[in-house]
């Protein structure tokens, strides 16, 4: 039967199946180019509705003035809040975390660490800046994708605290110099001709590394809910080692503290160089052998180790520089003495051959008891007359406070810095009340230093009557004149007091003290430079007793 229907379609009839076949397929292709199209049209569609729909979604969430949905800022929520509502919300929980103290422990030592101590602080301007601002970019796609992409995957902006590092390190400093049991390594120090070693302990070193990582972590890590919960500060653990103290090392000591004598000198000033002046420095020794010394140190039991010293001076000292070196006389100031006083002009001689030489270098300092030292008969003092329990009587050094105060004016004069000074109870014979200054060994000093850019040299000379300071240094470019102008602002008159003496005749009398009335006076400095004054200012207030007249008197006549 397939046989015979086989045969039944010849040659013509294949063709038209072909043919048939041909016109289905390209019916087919033009169905699917129409689906496509179709589908093409459903999208831009779908697009433009989107487009339009988002357009209208980010013009409506620009005409407000709130945050998009979806927005957090380190976990707090500020959808739909405005600006300032965000920022009050954001602050009220930092006030929070600001606040809050750390308790720093180790063992019984507790250290309450405060904000303020390393000014913690925060600024959430730049991350409100950045939520408000999601959406209300120029470019409107960006502006949709941002507010779908927030709207529905939400999105969190995190921020730090801010501290201050420096203060931190200071906290640390601290705590690590404070936490007890701490490990003590040995030290020493030269007091006079002695080395005086003190031997270390073992203990602990605080890890100031960690301390400080456990700090910040807390810092960064705060939340303010655990806060209010808990109530309670913080608890940071101290992280400490132990660490055994060094040994002594007398070989590395001795290494340290040994030294030759060098001379003082100095170089002159030329084109490209200043004048510079290198003081003497003394050459330091041990007294013993280095065997010696360790044979001390290794004594145990002992809180102290002392070994002597030898001290050799340089053969030039600063004093020694010659007065080329200070070309220029910057002040000078003399006042007079009785020098038929033999006692008096004594005491006057010897002080004031301890002050000269004197060189001061810049921003050094001069003590009148440190460089004249204690007055004794040692040293070749006598007693001469002085003030005492508002007397005139014989006291030992009597008379040195003339070169205190003749010291005090050239001082003045040559504009150095004044650091401590005190005037007299009763006023002086030698100059004006307001321009003295009476020193005591131990109880009251005069100061000064030497503020000029240069060394100075003190010279002094008692001599034939007259007592004499001069100021040598390097002329700078401005040297100002100085005048000192005490005025006396009150007077108080002083008291005649009559003693009755038996030894004396009858009727007879003669004055055992001459009385002098009390004052009070301000005193004034004026600079001036270039013949103009440039400035007057109150260098000091000072009051001065009336010294009572004292008469010795016989017995009256019978």
């Amino acid at each position: 039967m397939k046989k015979l229907q086989e045969k039944k379609f010849g040659n013509g009839d294949i063709k038209k199946v072909k043919e048939l076949n041909v016109e289905e397929n390209v019916d087919c292709q033009i169905n699917k180019k129409k689906k496509i199209f179709y589908l093409f049209i459903e999208i831009i569609v779908l697009l433009l509705v989107v487009l339009v729909f988002s357009t209208v979604f980010a013009m409506i969430h620009g005409a407000k003035n709130t945050i998009a949905n979806g927005l957090s800022i380190k976990n707090i929520d500020i959808s739909k809040l405005t600006y300032e509502e965000a920022r009050k919300k954001i602050e009220d929980i930092l006030d929070i975390e600001l606040k809050a103290d750390i308790d720093l422990k180790y063992n019984d030592y507790l250290y309450t660490m405060k904000s303020d101590e390393i000014s913690l602080r925060y600024d959430i301007s730049d991350v409100l800046d950045e939520a408000y601002g999601i959406g209300r970019n120029q470019n409107i796609i960006k502006n949709n994708y941002s507010l779908i992409f927030t709207s529905f995957l939400k999105k969190n902006i995190d921020y730090s605290l801010v501290y201050n590092e420096q203060e931190l390190d200071k906290v640390i400093e601290h705590i690590a110099a404070s936490v007890p049991g701490l490990t003590i390594q040995y030290s020493y120090y030269i007091e006079n001709d002695e080395l005086i070693i003190n031997p270390g302990t073992n203990g602990v070193q605080v890890n100031k590394e960690e301390l400080k990582n456990k700090i910040i972590n807390n810092i960064l890590n705060r939340d303010a809910k655990e806060i209010s919960k808990n109530k309670e500060n913080v608890i940071i653990e101290i992280p400490c080692e132990n660490v055994l103290a060094d040994k002594i090392d007398v070989d590395k000591i001795y290494s340290e503290i040994h030294s030759e004598p060098k001379n003082a000198s100095y170089t002159e000033a030329t084109d490209t160089t200043e004048f510079v002046i290198y003081p003497d420095v003394d050459g330091i020794d041990f007294a013993i052998s280095i065997d010696e010394a360790k044979n001390i140190v290794s004594q145990e039991g002992l809180t102290e180790y002392v070994i002597p010293l030898n001290r050799k001076k340089a053969d030039i000292q600063i004093k020694d520089i010659g007065i080329e070196a200070f070309p220029y006389t910057i002040s000078t100031f003399p006042t007079k003495y009785d020098a038929s006083n033999v006692n008096r002009s004594k005491n006057l001689e010897i002080a004031a051959s301890k002050i000269n030489g004197t060189v001061l270098l810049p921003g050094e300092k001069f003590s009148f008891n440190a460089v004249v030292g204690e007055r004794t008969v040692a040293d070749g003092y006598k007693d001469a007359k002085i003030y005492a329990d508002g007397q005139v009587v014989d006291g030992l050094a009597g008379g040195i406070c003339q070169i205190s105060s003749t010291l005090y004016n050239a001082v003045l004069r040559a504009n150095l810095q004044i650091d401590e000074r005190y005037n007299h109870t009763f006023t002086t014979s030698y100059v004006q009340p307001g321009r003295d200054a009476t020193v005591v060994y131990g109880v009251k000093d005069f100061k000064f230093t030497n503020n000029r850019n240069y060394p100075i040299k003190i010279g002094a000379n008692v001599a034939n009557g007259v007592a004499e300071f001069t100021i040598y240094g390097f002329k700078e470019e401005n040297e100002y004149d100085v005048k000192i102008l005490p005025v006396t602002t009150e007077t108080t008159p002083f008291t005649v007091k009559n003693v009755v003496d038996p030894t004396i005749p009858a009727g007879s009398s003669y004055v055992l003290q001459n009385g002098a009335s009390g004052c009070r006076v301000t005193t004034y400095k004026e600079v001036w430079l270039n013949g103009a004054v440039i400035s007057k200012e109150v260098i000091s207030n000072d009051v001065y007793k009336p010294m009572t007249k004292i008469i010795k008197m016989g017995p009256p006549i019978q």
